[in-house]
């Protein structure tokens, strides 16, 4: 399992979806290893079709962690 601040989790309501860049995602053609910043800009989240835009590292620098959220 990649570590913390490589998952990036969607944050639409009621989504929650997390980008594992060591599973990749079969649904939307990723490869296993792709790391989320090397994801197209015009890729959707494949549970609710966000945007990237609307993901968050789980850890780190932009999380809601490193927020105090």
């Amino acid at each position: 399992m990649a570590n913390p601040k490589d998952m990036y989790q969607c944050q639409v309501s009621n989504c929650g979806y997390i980008y594992d860049p060591d599973k990749g995602e079969p649904k939307t053609g990723t490869a296993p290893g792709t790391a989320f910043t090397e994801i197209p800009d015009d890729w959707k989240c494949p549970h609710c079709g966000a945007t990237k835009k609307s993901f968050r590292p789980l850890a780190g620098p932009g999380s809601t962690l490193a927020e105090g959220a």
